[in-house]
This record gives structure tokens, C-alpha cells and sequence, in this order.
């Protein structure tokens, strides 16, 4: 399953790409999300996505010098560049880093997908879109469980949509749960939660990196909720874990 990154300051622009984006046709992810070229370089690292859709007009740093990082330690992922500027310089820049396409902000639906199917085809000239319903109905829950349990390592920073798994496989919800802990002697969002905790303490580690930015990346939207979900979990706060 085929991951994506969106690296752009602008909600409204997130919203769309992750709204607009046909991710469930091409048997992707949801796209995961950093809001300027410093951040999608961390996010970059700890996801390795393969398409990245970059702004060029962000804080800290702009999506030039994101391009020139990125695609030196990370040369086989697909770039993306989405601006809201018409210009001839962004373009031609941005191709000549190694942009596989560039779009216009608003984002346009139709020009949004043509260039994921361009990105994919790159990644996969084989890739086949039309996987049969048949072939979607012949794993076993179990199989499920296990690509539940690898989404969830891959992604834990997104809220998990267990009716995702469950719409596209056709077993129901509770089912599912019930054969993920079956499996793995844990409940599904119990192991969101225990994968989230074990990243947290060793993004803690890291001093360089604020508290409020490691809540983000954990997928929480609201650092007090992540402090006092880490002392339920651990018995102590980040900020004495750091301390220790």
C-alpha cells in the first residue's frame, strides 16, 4: 500500500488534496501531514512515503530548499510541487529538482488524481486500478487483522477508520475487533495507542524537538490530551521522562 505526504501550511489545502484524492480507488493511505519543508523532512524519515505533494511558498523553509533535501536522500519518492502561483520560474525550478508534475491551488479534483495516476504509474508501470470485488472478498479476516495491524505501525499518527477496513473487505466492525485481539492479544485501538506511546518516548529523546511538534506527529491535535496520555500510560509526564 502506497503512502503520501502532503507538506503545505494551508489547512484549506490539506483538506482538499486529502478530501479530493481518490486514495481508496489507488489502494492508498490516507495522506499524512507536516506544515513546512523542515517538518515534511522529519515526517519524511519516520513515514519514507512515496508521493509528496510540496508547496513552494512556506515558513522555515520553502519548498525549493525542501525539493533540493528531499530528493537527495530520498530519490525514488514522487514530488509533487502545488502552488498557487502561475509562474513559469516555480515550475521550471521545481521540474528541474526532480518534480514529477505541478498543479495549481485551488485544487481541481480531475488535475489532482491525473497526477497521483502519474506518480503511481512511475512507482509501478504494472499497477492495475481494477482489482476485482472477487479477489477484495477472498481474504480471510485474519489476513485483515494483519493488514490492520501493519496500517496501524505505518500510520498510528492518523485516525484509524476501522469502517475503511471493514467497507472494503466486508466484514463488519465489531468482527474485525474481535479477530485483531483473537490475533494479537490486544484491542485495535489499545495497539493504536500502545504503538503511539513506544514512538513517543523515543521521539522524547530528542531534546531538539518540542513536545507540542512530537504531539502533532502522534496524530494528537491538542498537547495537554498527549501529556496526560502518556502519564496514564507511563506514570510520569514527557516533560519528567525527559527530566529521567
Amino acid at each position: 500500500m502506497y503512502k503520501a505526504l502532503i507538506v503545505d501550511d494551508e489547512k484549506a489545502v490539506q483538506i482538499a488534496i486529502g478530501k479530493l484524492g481518490k486514495w481508496h480507488t489507488y489502494h492508498m493511505d490516507p495522506p499524512s501531514l507536516a506544515s513546512n519543508g523542515k517538518e515534511g523532512l522529519y515526517a519524511m524519515r519516520e513515514l519514507r512515503p512515496d508521493i509528496v505533494f510540496v508547496d513552494m511558498q512556506m515558513p522555515v523553509m520553502n519548498g525549493i530548499e525542501f525539493l533540493k533535501n528531499a530528493k537527495e536522500e530520498f530519490p525514488d519518492a514522487k514530488y509533487i510541487v502545488i502552488s498557487g502561483y502561475d509562474d513559469f520560474y516555480y515550475a521550471q525550478n521545481s521540474i528541474k529538482l526532480g518534480a514529477i508534475d505541478y498543479i495549481l491551488k485551488p485544487i481541481v479534483e480531475e488535475e489532482l488524481n491525473t497526477s497521483i495516476k502519474k506518480a503511481l504509474h512511475l512507482l509501478n508501470p504494472n499497477m492495475d486500478f481494477t482489482k476485482t470485488e472477487e479477489e477484495e472478498q477472498s481474504i480471510s479476516a485474519g489476513e485483515v487483522a494483519a493488514i490492520i495491524k501493519d496500517y496501524i505501525d505505518k500510520n498510528y499518527s492518523q485516525n484509524l477508520k476501522l469502517s475503511y477496513f471493514s467497507d472494503k473487505y466486508y466484514f463488519s466492525k465489531e468482527y474485525l475487533s474481535k479477530i485483531f485481539k483473537a490475533n494479537y492479544k490486544i484491542g485495535i485501538y489499545e495497539y493504536v495507542l500502545q504503538v503511539r506511546m513506544e514512538r513517543a518516548k523515543e521521539l522524547l529523546l530528542d531534546e531538539s524537538l518540542k513536545i507540542q511538534w512530537i504531539s502533532d506527529r502522534l496524530g494528537y491535535t491538542d498537547s495537554n490530551y498527549f501529556s496526560k496520555a502518556f502519564r496514564n500510560y507511563y506514570g510520569i509526564t514527557p516533560s519528567q521522562f525527559r527530566k529521567n
